[in-house]
């Protein structure tokens, strides 16, 4: 029972709007075949629910913790992790912008949904999974690329060829709170309807070819004011996911 958790990239990532203390985003998320953990349900007798794996947070942090403790109480779910424990092989770099914890939490709700008979449709496991994070519905529902909206919860399939992402993660672990109350305080701005609109239905590849890095994603600015040393990784058509600190380009469709 394992299975891969992928990493993901935002091709652009701009802020439509507040609500209360969150940022209603307009994304697009493109999976990293290329770059994935791997999620395993071993046999184990430790007759409580364990995870295995290298993590720099405590249990209570982590966002398969997390994820479990939402669907503890439904059928069979505390029984069976009684008799399996949840291993996971990280390889996709933490504090990056990659997912890779909210891929892990998507993961093994898929998994668990599968293993334990849940009989959880994709859009009744999204509604469990944007409680974990924000990133977490796009890995739900398995897309190679989607178009995010809201809080994360919108998630809607874009289709375009598979790309050949290549990443770089420097040694810099970037705060997203900090960075979000940066670009809150001295960097805000909004995305119109109309512009999020046209972005939604470009392919990955001509949104690329038509940004630079600054103008792909809202965050990087607010970024690079806490964290300068990202300046140094900044290079011609590579770009920056998430809130940081991974660089990403796009190997095909130049």
């Amino acid at each position: 029972m394992t299975e891969k958790s992928y990493a993901k990239v935002n091709i652009f990532l701009k802020i439509a709007d507040k609500r209360d203390n969150y940022h209603e985003l307009a994304s697009r998320f493109v999976r990293v075949h290329s770059l994935y953990d791997e999620v395993s349900f071993i046999k184990s007798s430790n007759n409580k629910f364990e995870i295995l794996g290298d993590f720099s947070c405590d249990l209570e942090k982590n966002t398969v913790y997390k994820a479990y403790k939402l669907i503890e109480d439904y059928k069979n779910v505390k029984e069976f992790f009684k008799n399996y424990s949840v291993e996971i092989k990280k390889n996709i770099p933490e504090f990056a912008g990659l997912g890779g914890g909210s891929s892990n939490a998507a993961t093994f709700l898929n998994m668990a949904n599968q293993y334990c008979d849940l009989n959880l449709s994709k859009d009744d496991l999204c509604k469990i999974a944007v409680k974990v994070g924000a990133d977490v519905p796009f890995f739900i529902y398995e897309f190679d690329s989607a178009n995010v909206r809201g809080i994360g919860e919108i998630v809607e399939k874009f289709h375009e060829e598979i790309l050949d992402i290549q990443t770089i993660t420097p040694n810099i672990k970037c705060n997203t709170g900090e960075i979000f109350e940066i670009f809150r305080k001295d960097f805000y701005k909004q995305i119109s309807k109309e512009e999020a609109k046209k972005l939604f239905n470009m392919k990955s590849i001509d949104i690329l070819k038509e940004f630079n890095i600054k103008e792909a994603n809202d965050l990087y600015e607010p970024a690079l004011s806490i964290y300068p040393l990202l300046k140094e990784y900044e290079k011609e058509n590579w770009f920056f996911s998430g809130s940081g600190s991974s660089f990403f380009k796009v190997n095909n469709g130049k």
